[in-house]
């Protein structure tokens, strides 16, 4: 066994499959997929250059209390490619000049929560519990994991939770006082299910004309697409297509925190059955396009999609994609649907909503952490115009 020796009513697990069974059965978290050994055992399985670790929070009865997946990951300030680059090529020529910031090495960035989805899927607290008093405790122990150096053959540079909820801050900015700094990302885009939208075309009807011409016209273009169910018996054959595709979507990000191995599908669709969905997108028999998406209890959360962007304005390919994900959620009759981030406006087009999101980061370091703070205070979310698509469903009568 990866047990690691208790420390502050904190254990840690090198393994999702060292937790023993009843303290998932007494947590109870695993109807939540995120927090479900076959969903986590996926995903540590096919990352081998990401550190896993788990942490299981006990009350002074010995009773878990809570549950918290941990990612160290390589972050390079040369990574980042977007409008902030201006401030990290400062944030560089200062560290190098104070010997703190090499060139050649990565920072090691210990993550509380979800590297490749973004949204509250790190963190678990039982409902019984003084949540502020808990993400304290949560971050000692990671602060603790970092220290005890027997774990690890490097040195952890700073420390990351994500992503929180605007609803949950009153309980997260207990971090500021342990001198983490908080920035909003891009915003989770949601779109909730109409309980009347029986079908494709009951959420066609809701939308206003001109939002409904719009997806009419998507669709019409995107017609010569073949839309293949990608499962288990298939995933080997198109995996190269599939990776290069999502390489191009990848590539246009202002920066990755961890890099997808889309091998890790295999196990997904295998663990997961039916909850795991894979949809490919075909010209004349050549892949342009994937989608791929996972039901959570009620919701629907859209994962990863690959395109080839030399066909994608002509056959409206990732508009294709999201009608899709509409489709699928109303097919099953769920109640949400979590598109994530980035192409904000597109995603508000077809009904989703903003949800904002905020990241704790500190540096391990004092002086590095001061140099941080100028860093984070300049990250913004990219603004995006958001549309309103559906008509006023009830009207309210005037008198």
């Amino acid at each position: 066994m990866n047990l690691c020796k208790k420390v502050h009513n904190a254990s840690y697990y090198a393994s999702v499959n060292d937790i023993p069974k009843d303290i998932w059965n007494t947590l109870g978290c695993t109807s939540n997929v995120y927090f479900n050994p076959s969903y986590l055992e996926a995903i540590a399985a096919h990352h081998p250059t990401i550190d896993f670790w788990y942490v299981v929070l006990f009350n002074d009865a010995q009773k878990p209390i809570a549950f918290a997946t941990i990612q160290v990951v390589n972050f390079y300030l040369d990574s980042v490619q977007n409008g902030l680059q201006s401030t990290i090529e400062k944030i560089k020529c200062i560290g190098r000049k104070l010997g703190i910031i090499s060139p050649e090495k990565p920072f090691k960035i210990l993550t509380c929560g979800n590297t490749f989805v973004s949204g509250e899927h790190g963190i678990f607290i039982k409902e019984d519990q003084d949540k502020q008093k808990v993400i304290k405790e949560l971050a000692k122990s990671v602060v603790q994991l970092a220290n005890t150096e027997k774990h690890f053959d490097y040195k952890v540079s700073g420390f990351m939770l994500k992503d929180f909820v605007r609803e949950s801050l009153f309980i997260s900015d207990e971090l500021l006082e342990y001198k983490y700094h908080s920035f909003n990302v891009e915003p989770n885009m949601l779109l909730q299910i109409d309980s009347d939208w029986e079908s494709f075309d009951g959420y066609l009807a809701a939308m206003k004309t001109k939002f409904r011409v719009k997806a009419k016209k998507a669709m019409e273009l995107s017609f010569p697409l073949e839309v293949r169910v990608i499962n288990a018996e298939n995933l080997e054959t198109y995996l190269p297509q599939m990776q290069q595709l999502y390489k191009n979507v990848s590539s246009k990000a202002g920066f990755n925190l961890g890099v997808f191995n889309l091998e890790t599908y295999g196990s997904l669709l295998q663990n997961l059955g039916e909850d795991y969905i894979i949809k490919g997108y075909f010209l004349k028999n050549k892949m342009v396009g994937f989608l791929s998406a996972m039901v959570n209890q009620n919701d629907l959360d859209a994962h990863f999609v690959g395109i080839d962007y030399k066909y994608n304005r002509e056959f409206a390919i990732y508009q294709r994609m999201l009608y899709d994900y509409i489709h699928i959620a109303i097919e099953r009759k769920l109640d949400e649907i979590n598109f994530g981030r980035t192409a904000s406006e597109i995603k508000s087009s077809v009904g989703a909503t903003p949800q904002e999101l905020t990241i704790y980061l500190r540096h391990k370091s004092h002086i590095p952490n001061k140099i941080l703070s100028f860093f984070i205070h300049k990250i913004e979310p990219t603004p995006f115009k958001q549309k309103h698509p559906f008509k006023v469903k009830n009207l309210v009568a005037q008198t």
